[in-house]
């Protein structure tokens, strides 16, 4: 029993085995370069090149034997290798160690994901501005506190989703930057003693430049928290438009109905209809926290350069990447699935005195500081409190026991004109909102994705 669990405890090739693309597209441009450079001749490479694509399309097609001696994925490989081209195979590794090798493959990984992330990331906004443009006149209650507030348009509220989203792209974007500089070349940890050509490497590879000090870059994963600290507040935004489907799915909200393929029944209780999916995205949002806080942890105490500890980078990273972009995926069929209840939500609005702040502005109008206006409307939502009234409802006998300044233009503060009069930048009325929903698809449309590397299937469990 000892025995075994010694034989397996280092073994990394069970997941690093994920990154087998990126490994043996590093491998190519590697042997490449030293064919370039003399430091191999053209025949070995144009023996390695080949078999390297060879073993490539066997783990592609399943039929490559993954063997616990090799304990990681270059050394499978490699070894596959040497069983296809004897001693030349051996020339693949010169100038170049795996601390160099890993840290290239992890940043490719981390580029593609990045890139493949974003167009998740579209996708989902894409959804909700296409709700959005059907809700231009969907008037609902926004909320403070979880309690009714100021009346709102439904295109707004989305939108708002569309504009965390953005923050989203953005952090991933970053995310593919940090990640775009290549390492190999650096060696074990103070370079190469060979002429070496590394920004043909990063050429080849895709990457916008190398690394500059060999130490760093062999012991650096801060692009791989950065894909970590994207994710969890993606995962957060996501969990927070969770929360309003379920609430809003809920008889006491009655504003929206998800499609049944999101939905699950009771075990027990035949009339159930639950917000399952909605409710896992939210559960899976800490566990992409625990990755984060898993890396960092990880990293706190490692002194340089490579330690064995960085092993721990790639099962949380991936787990990450694929909660990440399933959720994405779920959350894109969900919205464009949901049907939004308006009379509920007008209804919602209407019996809420969400005028309130209306009134208050319009005794300011009339010459009342904001302030006392403002006790003088806390009175009377008090009185209609008492008697079980909608502002809308009082006499103006009733207005005027508060106010002299009311008369019967009070009648005219509706919940469409409180939308409407809110035309301030990034307000609610339906003219700001159907400009912001305009220039919001516009920029959605011209969002950048970045470059994948070649032959990228790096979200695999999600696809």
């Amino acid at each position: 029993m000892q025995s075994n669990i010694y034989n397996n405890y280092t073994v990394s090739h069970s997941f690093d085995r994920r990154l087998y693309t990126q490994d043996i597209a590093g491998s190519v441009a590697h042997v490449r370069m030293l064919a370039a450079q003399n430091i191999i001749s053209h025949s070995e490479m144009n023996q390695i090149v080949p078999g390297l694509l060879e073993v490539e399309k066997e783990i592609e097609t399943g039929s490559f034997l993954w063997q616990d001696s090799y304990e990681d994925i270059h050394m499978n490989i490699e070894r596959r290798l040497f069983e296809k081209l004897g001693d030349v195979a051996g020339k693949l590794h010169t100038g170049r160690s795996r601390n160099d090798q890993i840290a290239t493959d992890m940043r490719m990984y981390v580029k593609d994901v990045s890139s493949q992330t974003i167009s998740y990331l579209i996708s989902l906004q894409f959804a909700l501005i296409d709700q959005a443009d059907k809700h231009l006149q969907t008037i609902l209650p926004g909320y403070t506190h979880l309690q009714r507030a100021q009346p709102v348009l439904l295109a707004h509220h989305l939108l708002a989703y569309v504009e965390m989203l953005e923050r989203d792209l953005q952090r991933m974007a970053s995310t593919y930057t940090s990640a775009n500089l290549c390492p190999l070349g650096s060696g074990a940890l103070a370079g190469i003693p060979y002429n070496i050509d590394r920004q043909m490497v990063a050429r080849e590879l895709g990457f916008s430049g190398i690394t500059t000090n060999s130490m760093d870059a062999v012991s650096d994963r801060d692009f791989v928290l950065n894909y970590h600290y994207a994710s969890a507040v993606c995962m957060t935004h996501l969990s927070r438009l969770a929360e309003e489907l379920i609430l809003w799915s809920s008889s006491e909200f009655g504003f929206v109905e998800l499609a049944d393929i999101h939905t699950t029944g009771s075990s027990m209780m035949p009339q159930k209809r639950n917000p399952d999916f909605a409710e896992i995205g939210r559960g899976k949002t800490g566990r992409v926290y625990g990755n984060l806080l898993s890396l960092l942890t990880t990293m706190k105490g490692l002194p340089l350069t490579y330690n064995r500890d960085l092993q721990e980078d790639k099962e949380p990273l991936f787990d990450t990447v694929d909660t990440l972009v399933a959720t994405l995926e779920v959350f894109t069929n969900m919205i464009t699935t949901c049907i939004f209840n308006k009379p509920a939500m007008l209804q919602a609005a209407e019996g809420s005195n969400s005028q309130a702040t209306d009134l208050a502005d319009y005794l300011v109008a009339r010459g009342l500081p904001f302030r006392e206006a403002y006790h003088v409307v806390v009175d009377l939502t008090n009185y209609c409190r008492k008697t079980d009234k909608l502002l809308t409802a009082l006499s103006i006998e009733e207005f005027l026991q508060f106010s002299p300044l009311f008369d019967k233009s009070v009648y005219s503060i509706t919940i469409q004109k409180s939308i409407d009069l809110r035309d301030s930048t990034g307000g609610t009325s339906t003219a700001t909102v159907s400009n912001m929903l305009q220039e919001v698809r516009t920029r959605t449309l011209n969002t950048p994705i970045p470059a994948l590397s070649n032959k990228a299937e790096t979200i695999n469990s999600a696809r």
